[in-house]
């Protein structure tokens, strides 16, 4: 059973049409005709063929030869009424600028004898007969023609138009033509019509009694529907804050453009020691300086440094508070807790930070000089097997199973972690952050007396896994097919 639009084109098709004169003998409109002949073909009853063509059209010397003649032809007219013969000169005159034109199209077409300074009419041009590059420009006076419709002596006639400058212009045009298939001739006879929607006016007036309706096919492809949706790294990042949300932790935030003494010197990073570039910088020239803390702060943390501290040896040799200004992008979400630890916040505390961060990297497909961390204290009575619990639990609430923790390095950690996922399908552990617990020289010019449980994790690494992704510039190009083919959550 068809539907009324798919019966009146399949019918008006009568073996083979363009999609344009199907408009013209259904009266319905070209968006109407293109949805029927796609079901048309979906049912298998008929097929599109694409037909690339070119389009004959005059230029602009071609409408002026249309309304004034060929040079030629006003010649063979000047000749004849000097009775078919005419210096080169005098016919020159008439014709004015063409005059060496006209002449060299006489001699090419035979029209005309030119010798001994004397221009003479052939029997051809005698004959008053146009020619057939004149009859063809007649033609495309009225309408441009398809090239596929020319005969073989128009398109010879046309050859010799396209030998002249703008007098005609090839136009390339793409067409559909619609033909029945041999199912598609037996429907054309013998389908039947059938409604494909029950109406309000039906229901209104009893009239669906009698009526045949169509019925659903229901593994007919659906129109691809395209919600709006957050970015995939951005969803990520939710469920990230999600989580630690649920685990009682409570969101802080920090600057972009932070001090060396915030990014550095706080975390007991030293000025003087090749640990200072394990993450290269963005050092600023503008803003150059950030002021410093309080100076009992300031003053407290050079101690740490200089071995001043109780139990401590610290890094030795000079702390400068010159270096300690120097403003910079920061190069951890860190800098954010370091900055909340020292506003004696109420303990016990359990906090999180999730933000951009910028190290002078080479972009390559596993590295960006700008990427997201997420940074996470517990401060109160608790140990490093706390740590390792909490860690284990969020990765668990990201979907990683299989999880080691082994040593690692930090300068403001001790004793220092890395923790690694194992997957699966490439069979190898991926090191996805650090972690530890703050050393007493960073947390006690703080005024913290407690054991703080620390941790940095990279967004980006993270989403790579969940995503299915080997390039993490993928994160970032924008490429909306790849971005509408995420699922929503």
């Amino acid at each position: 059973m068809l539907g009324r639009n798919e019966a009146l084109v399949l019918r008006a098709v009568e073996g083979e049409a363009e999609l344009q004169e199907l408009v013209e003998r259904t009266g319905l409109s070209e968006s109407a005709v293109n949805r029927a002949v796609y079901w048309l073909v979906r049912k298998g009853l008929v097929r599109v063929q694409e037909e690339t063509d070119a389009l004959v059209e005059l230029g602009e010397e071609g409408r002026q030869y249309l309304a004034e003649g060929l040079p030629e032809r006003r010649a063979v007219e000047l000749l004849r009424q000097s009775g078919g013969r005419m210096s080169v000169g005098e016919l020159g005159r008439r014709l004015g600028e063409q005059a060496k034109i006209a002449m060299g199209w006489l001699a090419r077409k035979g029209l005309a004898r030119i010798s001994g300074g004397m221009v003479e009419l052939t029997e051809a041009g005698s004959s008053g007969e146009r020619t057939a590059d004149e009859l063809l420009l007649e033609r495309l006076g009225r309408a441009p023609l398809r090239l596929s419709t020319l005969s073989e002596e128009e398109r010879r006639a046309l050859e010799l138009l396209r030998s002249r400058q703008e007098v005609v212009v090839l136009r390339e045009v793409r067409s559909r033509r619609v033909v029945l298939t041999e199912e598609g001739r037996r429907w054309a006879a013998e389908a039947e019509v059938g409604e494909s929607q029950l109406t309000h006016e039906m229901l209104r007036t009893g009239s669906w009694r009698g009526k045949r309706f169509r019925a659903y096919d229901v593994t007919l492809p659906a129109p691809e529907v395209l919600p709006a949706k957050l970015h995939p790294l951005r969803r990520i990042m939710d469920e990230i804050r999600a989580i630690f949300l649920q685990m009682g932790f409570r969101e802080i935030e920090g600057p972009l453009v932070e001090s060396a003494f915030w990014n550095f010197d706080a975390l007991f990073v030293p000025q003087d020691h090749p640990a200072r570039e394990m993450q290269d910088t963005f050092y600023l020239a503008e803003p150059a300086r950030q002021e410093l803390p309080d100076r009992e702060l300031v003053e407290a943390v050079r101690r740490a440094h200089t071995g001043m501290l109780r139990g401590s040896k610290g890094w030795g040799g000079e702390w400068r508070s010159s270096e300690a200004e120097r403003a910079l992008l920061r190069t951890h979400t860190t800098s954010a807790t370091i900055r909340y630890l020292a506003s004696a916040p109420e303990l016990p505390a359990k906090v999180f930070c999730i933000g951009r961060v910028f190290r002078k990297e080479r972009i390559t497909y596993r590295h960006l000089p700008e990427f997201h961390q997420v940074e996470g204290i517990v401060a109160g009575d608790v140990g490093f097997a706390h740590l390792l619990g909490i860690l284990r639990e969020f990765y668990r609430r990201m979907g990683f199973e299989r999880l080691r923790f082994r040593p690692g390095y930090f300068p403001y950690t001790e004793p220092s972690l890395e923790v690694e996922v194992y997957l699966e399908e490439k069979r190898r552990w991926l090191e996805l952050g650090g972690a530890g617990i703050f050393r007493p020289e960073v947390t006690e010019p703080l005024g913290i007396t407690v054991p703080v449980l620390a941790w940095g994790l990279g967004v980006e690494r993270l989403a790579m896994l969940r995503l299915g992704i080997e390039d993490i510039r993928m994160l970032y190009m924008g490429e909306i097919p790849w971005i509408q083919s995420r699922e929503v959550r």
